[in-house]
């Protein structure tokens, strides 16, 4: 934990020289979501306030903001530690993905629709595909999916689901074999992006349903044979 605080005093300078617990937040946010602190870690109020230079106090806030969205766990007498999720989680997760992702694409206009950034994100994912790097694969995953919510133009939507992909990294670190995971959807956001260009919402929609339903099987999968049905820390 030493070790991984200290490489935090990297993060520093982001916090300028008016540092909140939204700014100090908003750093561990991005650490947890690239597997910096795996789920089960538990954060340590000395190291990280040391590295970052803040008090105990706008330290303990930012715990308390990531606590609210479900990234951390507070368990007393023994800490603040990165969320491990359960089984019934990574459920709850994806009824709210299909629920607000199949809700955008139903509710698109006429075509053509701003797919640029879509598209940047099928290519992002390729690009790390050639690179065997199967973590940068499942980033740009998300990325897809957080354009596809953007696509609503709703910046209530895009809070709400920033929060439930961040959620979603956290179930992401768990898993043992990361290609098998990530691979096939690929083509799957391919043939996607492809769909909502030709304007075929309700084929879309369809698509989409079916991607999410199958994505929950296979995380539902992992998390049975990794953690269990009660969110034990990941061994």
């Amino acid at each position: 934990m030493a070790e991984q605080a200290a490489s935090l005093a990297d993060d520093r300078g982001l916090l300028g020289r008016t540092s909140t617990a939204e700014r100090v937040s908003d750093v561990l946010r991005t650490r947890i979501a690239e597997g910096f602190f795996p789920p089960g870690t538990r954060l340590s109020e000395e190291d990280i306030g040391g590295a970052l230079g803040v008090s105990r106090n706008t330290l303990r806030e930012a715990f308390r903001l990531l606590v609210h969205e479900r990234l951390l766990v507070h368990e007393l007498n023994r800490g603040v530690f990165v969320r491990v999720l359960t089984v019934e989680d990574v459920e709850d997760i994806h009824r709210t993905r299909a629920l607000v992702e199949c809700a955008v694409v139903r509710g698109l206009g006429a075509p053509p629709y701003a797919l640029d950034a879509m598209a940047a994100a099928v290519a992002e994912g390729e690009r790390a595909s050639a690179d065997g790097d199967w973590k940068a694969v499942g980033t740009a995953d998300i990325h897809f999916h957080r354009e596809l919510v953007a696509l609503a133009g709703s910046e209530r939507t895009d809070e709400v689901m920033r929060s439930i992909f961040a959620e979603l990294r956290l179930a992401f670190h768990v898993v043992d074999d990361p290609r098998r995971l990530h691979e096939p959807y690929l083509t799957r956001n391919r043939q996607l992006l492809h769909t909502l260009r030709e304007g075929n919402t309700a084929e879309a929609e369809q698509l989409l349903a079916v991607y999410l339903r199958d994505s929950l099987e296979r995380m539902a999968e992992v998390y049975r044979r990794r953690v269990g049905d009660d969110g034990a820390a990941p061994g």
